[in-house]
C-alpha cells in the first residue's frame, strides 16, 4: 500500500525506560515504538495517554528481513498490520536489511543473526528486494517506509551505490524512505561512502521522516550504538538533507544508556537547530514532484531469491557458526561483525533470561561468547538462551556443583512443552536471594 506524505513533526523513540520522561517532555509530536515489544492486545498505558493527547505513534518493525532471500513471513506481516491498526498509525516502517538465513531455499538449517544485516546492492537483490516489498505493502494497511541500514562490511561485487540501490527501489514499488542520517556517517566512517553523495542521488521527495542517532568510534570502526549522544559530523549530515528537501519528521533514537531528562531535551534542540540550519540554506524554489510507479519484475525472482539466499547464508554462517569467509570479503571488518554479534546476543540473552547471569556469576559472558563463537541462533533469543544453558550442562558445567545443580533446575523449569513452576516472582526472589548469599 502507498500513500501521499504524512507531516509528523519532532518525535523521540519511545522506549518503556524513559515512557515517563517522553510522557512529560514539550514539544514532541510523535514517538516511534518498536513493534515487535508491542501487543496489540495489550497496550502500554503510557502509549494510550499519547495517542489521547494526540500524539502519533508508529510502529518501528526490526525482524521482517525484507533484503533476505525468503519472501515475508506471512505472520510477521500480520503482526506488523495488527500493531498499526491498534496504534492508530498513519504508517509502518522496517529495515532494507537480512535478519536471517538458511531455510528451504538453501536446503540448510535456518540461522538467525539477531541484528539487522547489509544486503548486496545488485541487481539480483534489488529484484528481491522489491518484490518483498510489495508483498509487504499488499499485506499492510497503511503506507510502508524502509529504512536505509548501518553497517560494519560491504558486499564484493556491488553494482550499485547506496543512493542508486534506494532511488530504484522507491521508483519501482513507491514506497517511502526512512533516512538514517546515522547511518549515512557510519557507512562513511565504514565503508568510505560520501552523504553528500548519497542525499544526491536519493529520492528525497519520497521521503517519509529521518533517523538521527549517537554512536562511538573505536580501531577505526563506527558503532552505531543508539546508546552515545549525537555527534557533530551527523548533525551536519541532518542540516545537508535539510538544506534539500524539508523532512516531514525528524526522530532522535536512544535504545539505552538512557541520559537525563535535560540532556535529551538538549538533543532534541540541537536537531532542530539542524533542520532550521538546513532549512536556511534551502532554495526557495519548489522540488520536482516525485512520482513513483509500480515496475513489474521480468522473468520472476526465483532464481534470483536462490542465489540471494546462498550467498547470505554462507555470510551469516561465517559470522556466527565459525565457517569460512567467503571470498571478496574483509575478513577483519567480518571478525569486527561477528564479535558485535556475539557480543550483542550475549546482552539480550541476559536481559531474557535474567537469571543465568545470576547463576554463572561472572563467568557468564565468557561462557556465552565462547559458545556463541559455534552455535548460531536458530529460535529468537529465548532459545538462544535455553540453548546456551543445554550446552552448558551437556559439557558438565558449570563446574561448581551448586551452580550446576541450580542451571538444570532453571533449564528443566523451561525446557518442557510446560513449564514446572508458574512462579516467577518467587524464581526471581530465589536467584536474587542466591546473588546476595555469594557476596
Amino acid at each position: 500500500m502507498t500513500g501521499t506524505t504524512v507531516r509528523l513533526g519532532t518525535g523521540i523513540g519511545w522506549r518503556p525506560e524513559i515512557a515517563d520522561v517522553v510522557e512529560a517532555m514539550p514539544g514532541i509530536d510523535w514517538v516511534e515504538a518498536v513493534a515487535e515489544n508491542v501487543c496489540p492486545g495489550h497496550l502500554p498505558e503510557s502509549l494510550l495517554r499519547l495517542r489521547g493527547r494526540g500524539v502519533t505513534v508508529v510502529p518501528h518493525g526490526v525482524s521482517l528481513g525484507l533484503g533476505g532471500g525468503d519472501r515475508p513471513d506471512e505472520q510477521r506481516l500480520t503482526a506488523l498490520a495488527e500493531r498499526a491498526t491498534a496504534l492508530g498509525s498513519p504508517l509502518v516502517t522496517e529495515h532494507i536489511a537480512f535478519v536471517r538465513a538458511g531455510g528451504p531455499l538453501t536446503a540448510s538449517p535456518g540461522i538467525e543473526a539477531g541484528h539487522l544485516l547489509p544486503v548486496p546492492r545488485t541487481r539480483d537483490a534489488l529484484d528481491v528486494l522489491c518484490e518483498n516489498v510489495r508483498i509487504a505493502q499488499d499485506a499492510l494497511p497503511v503506507p510502508l517506509a524502509v529504512e536505509n541500514i548501518a553497517a560494519l562490511f560491504s558486499w564484493p561485487g556491488e553494482e550499485m551505490t547506496e543512493g542508486q540501490f534506494l532511488y530504484e527501489l522507491a521508483d519501482r514499488t513507491g514506497v517511502r524512505l526512512l533516512i538514517d542520517v546515522a547511518n549515512l556517517h557510519t557507512n562513511h566512517v565504514n565503508r568510505g561512502e560520501d552523504p553528500a553523495e548519497a542525499l544526491s542521488e536519493l529520492p528525497l521527495e519520497a521521503l517519509a521522516y529521518v533517523h538521527v542517532a549517537g554512536g562511538f568510534e573505536r580501531d577505526g570502526v563506527w558503532h552505531d550504538s543508539h546508546a552515545h549522544p549525537v555527534p557533530r559530523p551527523v548533525l551536519d549530515i541532518l542540516t545537508d538533507l535539510a538544506s534539500r528537501v524539508s523532512p516531514p519528521g525528524v526522530l532522535l533514537e536512544r535504545d539505552e544508556n538512557f541520559p537525563a531528562p535535560e540532556e535529551l531535551k538538549g538533543e532534541l534542540a540541537a536537531i532542530g537547530r539542524a533542520v532550521e540550519a538546513g532549512a536556511r540554506e534551502r532554495r526557495e524554489t519548489a522540488a520536482p514532484e516525485y512520482a513513483p510507479t509500480r515496475v513489474a519484475v521480468e522473468g520472476g525472482t526465483a532464481p534470483a531469491r536462490e542465489r540471494l539466499a546462498l550467498a547470505q547464508t554462507a555470510v551469516l554462517s561465517a559470522l556466527t557458526a565459525g565457517t569460512p569467509v567467503p571470498e571478496g570479503f574483509d575478513r577483519a571488518r567480518m571478525g569486527v561483525q561477528a564479535r558485535a554479534l556475539a557480543a550483542k546476543r550475549a546482552d539480550v540473552v541476559a536481559k531474557v533470561a535474567p537469571e543465568l547471569p545470576v547463576i554463572l556469576g561472572d563467568g557468564y559472558r565468557a561462557a556465552f561468547l565462547a559458545y556463541a563463537q559455534t552455535r548460531p541462533m536458530t529460535g529468537g533469543y529465548r532459545r538462544d538462551a535455553l540453548d546456551f544453558a543445554g550446552e552448558l550442562l551437556l559439557t558438565g558445567r558449570p563446574e561448581d556443583t551448586r551452580a550446576r545443580r541450580e542451571l538444570r533446575e532453571w533449564w528443566l523449569d523451561r525446557s518442557g512443552p510446560r513449564p514446572r513452576s508458574h512462579r516467577p516472582v518467587v524464581r526471581l526472589a530465589r536467584a536474587t536471594r542466591r546473588a546476595l548469599l555469594r557476596r
